[in-house]
């Protein structure tokens, strides 16, 4: 069992963020979390907890105060022996104070939002750090005992090149870190960028650049363990393969999603109706088909893919029967190799072109 918690605030808005997320303020800071408390005191069900991750919107944009009551909510959840409990922040709130807080309130994670060292592409980006500031900080989170750490970064960024491109990747690698997340810039509705009419760049660079990264990160011995994620040796995110292996998670918070007992949530996005007590916004009980159909979707994620004996254990059924799956394996989309079935390599860029086929499919 794991557990997400969305903190939805921020010292300044991104302009590709298309998440949960306002302008901090501190009044709705302080009654926000007075109602975070009450939620997880409803429904968490007092379940040992093996992943921890705080996410937003800015966790780390909450003052040394607003942090301490935030781990006094955290402290009463039950965390497992083995526990991984990761905190997203941005450069610009980190101090040692601050890091020397998350590190004793148990968070042995962190994921930090750096996305570009170029001037040009942080400007269109709307985030403003330095190369030098970002190794300082990871350094003294270092110093302090932070042994995992996590740094995302953007591509395809309108008129970026190749050579821009390999210049980021240089300088994150140089950062001694264990895990890199690498999104293609996305222009979504309702984002700065999608209102200033900002164009996505061409699809062949996507493609060239997405397998640059691949090749780059790979020979620096980086493990390519998930269409967008990149660990050194056991430093998988084991929250996201929480997900990726459709396990149970709560999910607390404004916009936050779940997943227990078969039944998928979503929370309000709206801080008015929050802050009034009302948390979800739907919930779906899936059947049969829709969890197994769930299970493709995320499992095909994996570079891995997905356990045969593992899956047919779990829904007593055989997964080679499937005419999808034995259709995709005769064309050679999907591979059957050593008790796994995965994506092709090749394949993994169109991911989703493969993945709709199991949308809707039936499997008793």
């Amino acid at each position: 069992m794991s557990i997400y918690i969305h903190i939805p605030f921020c010292n300044k808005i991104c302009s590709y963020c298309d998440f949960c997320k306002m302008l901090y303020y501190k009044k709705w800071v302080n009654s926000y979390l007075e109602e975070l408390k009450k939620e997880i005191e409803k429904e968490y069900k007092q379940d040992t907890i093996k992943t921890l991750y705080i996410g937003g919107g800015t966790p780390s944009s909450l003052s040394i105060k607003e942090l301490e009551i935030l781990f006094k909510i955290i402290n009463q959840i039950k965390l497992d022996n083995t526990y991984e409990f990761t905190f997203e922040c941005n450069i610009d709130d980190l101090d040692e104070e601050k890091l020397k807080l998350l590190f004793k309130n148990k968070v042995n994670r962190l994921s930090i939002g750096v996305q570009t060292f170029n001037k040009n592409h942080l400007k269109i980006l709307n985030r403003n750090h330095n190369y030098k500031e970002v190794a300082e900080t990871i350094n003294l989170a270092k110093t302090i005992g932070f042994n995992n750490i996590n740094v995302d970064l953007i591509y395809a960024i309108p008129n970026q090149t190749i050579k821009e491109l390999k210049e980021d990747l240089d300088l994150f690698t140089s950062l001694n870190i264990e895990h890199i997340s690498t999104y293609s810039l996305m222009i979504e509705p309702h984002t700065r960028l999608y209102i200033n009419k900002t164009e996505q760049i061409d699809e062949d660079l996507d493609y060239e650049m997405y397998n640059y990264i691949i090749n780059y990160l790979k020979n620096k011995g980086f493990n390519h363990y998930e269409i967008s994620n990149f660990a050194k040796k056991n430093k998988e995110s084991k929250h996201n393969l929480t997900y990726w292996n459709n396990e149970n998670y709560y999910g607390f918070g404004l916009g936050a999603s779940g997943y227990i007992n078969k039944t998928r949530y979503d929370n309000v996005k709206s801080l008015n109706k929050y802050l009034n007590g009302i948390y979800k916004l739907n919930e779906e009980i899936l059947d049969k088909n829709k969890t197994i159909e769930n299970e493709l979707i995320l499992g095909f994620r994996k570079m891995e893919g997905i356990n045969i004996d593992a899956f047919n254990n779990k829904y007593n059924i055989d997964i080679l029967s499937n005419k999808i799956i034995q259709k995709l394996i005769k064309e050679r989309k999907l591979i059957n190799e050593n008790n796994y079935i995965y994506i092709k390599p090749e394949y993994i860029y169109i991911s989703n072109d493969i993945l709709v086929n199991f949308i809707g499919e039936t499997y008793e």
